[in-house]
């Protein structure tokens, strides 16, 4: 199957081409103390592909991937894949309840778990109307991962499927209520690790990954699986909880090229009481996504560790990155620039072209854009609109063609008329050295008036801070932009991705 027929399976594109072009025996997947050749994840995803067969499950139909960062993970990936259905990946750590709202809205019939996480699962299954098999990891019955996959042939041809065909849900994030899915092609993930993974981050195969997010992100499902297996290199996993420590442990372990990582972790790698003795020399670089990166923690992080870090910007809409800094044409406190064989246009609320310099709506087009989001017929039309994909993203471009991040459409904030991007704030803030972390928010006044405010975790309390804070950023930002009110914290609320959560912020004012 051609990348560029309209037969596509990235089952074959990412695993089974590997073993063709002779990368069977090396190694894939280092977890612990376990290896896998690309020749054994073959085998395996085959067994689970003939296990669904067997189970009934038919092409485009969708199968829950519950698991931690093991290998069974990437084996039942592929083995989805394999057999033509549709891979749903959700975090392993989720609720009943929550899991309970995949089964029904995915209508799975298989789901893959994990014993240790399986309790949550079970429970959610009671009242599941479409599920008909929970396959656990780590099982001792008949019915069990390991039971199943024995017995099951490890011969198995990847089903033809189209390029436009649904592949991968992947679940948007940044908004409210229920996750929605975004249903991507087969297509899109290839276009993506041709132009960004190849192209502009030159991944090969002496590349070796590690990732701070979890295989079920969209992030790192590409930088942490797909995108070393696309040019048969080696990916890092552990199931555990991501730690500074974790992380360090890791790097000494098994010596990384390419580290994967978000500015919240790469502030606590930062604020590591042995932090100046970690050795990351073996890193090529680092990519950061997720939340805008600060200025002030790109600059620590250069001169901890010399080692690049890439800031840049994708969603689900269009699977992956689209705009990035790259190696040798870094800008701090920029996204970069558009990726080559994507088109990024700031537009404002009429859809027309704004000046470079000035605030607009991300608008993007490329050959990864989804299908759309699942039942979910107007937001669809709202977002996807002919070739373009409108974000809810603020951003500009400056005169050199760099891209700079504005914040969330709803977390931007418009004091005396004009827009305010809080992360300019932040920034500013953080170059204050009694600022360890921060947040601003905007917060109505007694007169309907929305003003900034800062909620700061200080290196350490002292008398008049506040004040001092609200000055630096007069003295270094136009006077509008300094915060009304500053408050000091222990900790910032956090969403269960890990970010700050603005929402719960806002509230407190």
């Amino acid at each position: 199957m051609s990348a560029t027929s309209d037969q596509l399976n990235i089952a074959d594109y990412f695993l089974d081409a590997r073993v063709r072009e002779g990368f069977g025996d090396k190694t894939a997947i280092i977890c612990g103390d376990v290896r896998r050749t690309y020749s054994e994840i073959q085998s395996l995803a085959n067994r689970v592909a003939n296990v669904l067969d067997d189970l009934g499950v038919e092409r485009e139909q969708r199968v829950l991937v519950g698991l931690p960062d093991i290998p069974e993970f990437v084996e039942a990936f592929f083995g989805v894949l394999k057999n033509g259905s549709v891979v749903v990946m959700v975090n392993c750590h989720l609720k009943p309840e929550e899991i309970a709202y995949f089964y029904e809205y995915t209508r799975a019939k298989v789901v893959f778990a994990h014993v240790d996480t399986a309790s949550a699962f079970e429970e959610a299954a009671k009242g599941a109307k479409h599920l008909e098999h929970l396959v656990l990891v780590g099982g001792d019955g008949d019915g069990s991962f390991e039971a199943l996959t024995r017995k099951a042939s490890a011969d198995f041809e990847t089903r033809t499927t189209h390029r436009d065909e649904a592949s991968i849900w992947l679940f948007s994030g940044g908004t409210t209520g229920r996750p929605k899915a975004v249903v991507q092609t087969h297509r899109a993930f290839v276009n993506t690790t041709e132009l960004y993974a190849k192209n502009v981050l030159g991944f090969c195969k002496d590349d070796i990954t590690l990732s701070v997010p979890k295989l079920y992100f969209g992030y790192a499902t590409g930088s942490n699986m797909l995108f070393p297996f696309s040019v048969g290199g080696t990916s890092i996993l552990f199931p555990g909880r991501c730690t500074a420590d974790v992380l360090f442990e890791q790097i000494r372990a098994h010596s990384p090229t390419i580290l994967i990582n978000v500015p919240t972790m790469i502030n606590k790698m930062l604020a590591h009481e042995k932090a100046s003795e970690q050795d990351l020399s073996c890193l090529r670089l680092a990519t950061s996504a997720g939340e805008a990166l600060p200025v002030e923690l790109y600059n620590r992080w250069k001169e901890a560790y010399g080692v690049e870090l890439l800031d840049g910007l994708g969603t689900a809409e269009m699977w992956h990155v689209f705009l990035s800094n790259r190696p040798g044409d870094v800008r701090p406190g920029t996204l970069g620039k558009v990726v080559p064989g994507f088109e990024v246009r700031v537009r404002d609320d009429d859809g027309g072209d704004v000046p470079r310099g000035e605030v607009g709506w991300l608008w993007v087009r490329g050959a990864s854009r989804a299908i759309g989001y699942w039942q979910q017929m107007d937001k669809s039309m709202s977002a996807f609109r002919g070739e373009w994909y409108v974000s809810g993203d603020m951003l500009r471009q400056d005169e050199d063609g760099y891209f700079i991040y504005g914040g969330r459409g709803d977390d931007m904030l418009k004091v005396g008329g004009k827009w305010l991007a809080p992360s300019e704030v932040e920034n500013c803030l953080l170059r204050h050295d009694r600022v360890k972390e921060c947040a601003v928010v905007g917060v109505v006044d007694d007169a309907g008036l929305t003003k900034p405010r800062a909620f700061v975790i200080p290196t350490a309390k002292q008398p008049g801070l506040e004040e001092e804070l609200k000055k630096h950023v007069r003295d270094e930002l136009e006077p509008y932009k300094a915060p009304r009110d500053v408050v000091l914290m222990d900790d910032l609320p956090r969403t269960h991705l890990g970010k700050v959560d603005r929402g719960k912020l806002r509230g407190l004012g």
